[in-house]
């Protein structure tokens, strides 16, 4: 007779633990607190190649994984050249073809301090990502302070990334 209330009062406590989530519709990163993972060792044609030292020199830095392919990259595009004046931007491109990587930073600039290739998305695995775009704040040491998925536009961007950007920035 007690097993049904049970059940139902599991459920009613399983159900409350969802809603007070911060943002129920995001899964938490197991990268957050880790070194980040190694970059690969290849990039484009007449591009500094990322490489996982860069990763771990002072400062705060971005990581972005991209591809031309991607709508919601086009449009964070503006968002990742504005901050790139700000501080250094690496890019990762996803599983993209080298001619499209080049003609989409011809044709919309290159904000990248300097890009890694993952044409086979190992590099994607490695990190934990899902699907572009995904930015990630590291911090002077190669540790993962915040992972953001989707593009760096409107509410997301002021509301999510950079509240989190200033954190790292201010404990630099």
């Amino acid at each position: 007779m007690l097993a049904p209330v049970a059940v139902f009062a599991g459920f009613a406590a399983l159900a409350g633990w969802a809603l007070m989530r911060n943002d129920p519709d995001t899964l938490p990163s197991t990268m957050i607190g880790r070194e980040a993972p190694a970059v690969g060792d290849t990039t484009l044609p007449g591009k500094v190649q990322l490489t996982d030292d860069m990763l771990r020199q002072p400062g705060v830095k971005l990581v972005n994984f991209w591809a031309s392919w991607c709508p919601p990259c086009r449009a964070e595009h503006p968002t990742l050249t504005e901050l790139s004046g700000r501080l250094p931007v690496y890019g990762v491109d996803l599983k993209d073809p080298e001619g499209a990587a080049m003609g989409f930073l011809s044709g919309h600039g290159d904000p990248f301090a300097a890009l890694a290739t993952d044409p086979r998305g190992r590099t994607a695995i490695e990190w934990g990502v899902t699907a572009p775009p995904e930015t990630f704040i590291i911090d002077g040491t190669g540790r993962v302070l915040y992972r953001h998925v989707g593009p760096l536009v409107r509410e997301d961007y002021t509301e999510r990334f950079l509240p989190e950007l200033e954190k790292a920035l201010a404990a630099e």
